[in-house]
């Protein structure tokens, strides 16, 4: 293993799921949103809204909402293979991140890695440690959902309005 820094890190877990699975459900509007967002929108690069379970492609843009977040993240598709690999800016295109997909005995290992972020301290706090605290919530809300057929994603509750929820609540 590598010396650990604060521009990247990585996130591994096995899935029992289909390669084609997986990949649908981080690269259609349709997938994202059923175990990630409220609402996910990509544009190709001539400007065409992508249908709801239409496979993200190289270039398209994107625009996420999240469940307790007003925001929007918005972002470019940098690498969509099709199958098994694909790569996007985040964070403000501060960053990118990294999702591919191995078959493993009987699971899948999703291994997640951001990287190329900055190194100053707001980063560190909110991107290095939020970043890496969300997505270990999220990759296992994605292993629940296809594995158990369950969310552990907060929708109940709102917590949009709670000062530094995104840094208290585990389920956010």
């Amino acid at each position: 293993m590598g010396k650990l820094s604060f521009d990247a890190f990585t996130k591994k877990i096995h899935i029992k799921a289909s390669i084609a699975k997986l990949y649908w459900c981080w690269a259609t509007g349709e997938g994202i949103s059923s175990w990630f967002l409220r609402k996910a929108n990509y544009i190709s690069p001539a400007g065409e809204t992508r249908a709801p379970k239409e496979t993200i492609q190289t270039g398209d843009t994107y625009t996420w909402e999240w469940y307790n977040w007003s925001g929007k993240e918005m972002g470019t598709i940098l690498g969509a293979n099709g199958k098994d690999s694909l790569e996007f800016s985040f964070a403000g295109d501060i960053c990118k991140v990294l999702v591919s997909l191995e078959k493993k005995d009987n699971s899948v290992l999703l291994t997640l890695k951001q990287y190329d972020m900055p190194t100053d301290e707001e980063t560190k706090m909110n991107i290095y440690n939020g970043c890496s605290c969300g997505w270990t919530f999220w990759l296992a809300n994605l292993k629940a959902y296809l594995e158990h057929g369950i969310l552990l994603n907060e929708k109940e509750f709102d917590l949009g309005n709670i000062p530094q929820a995104g840094h208290i609540y585990v389920n956010m």
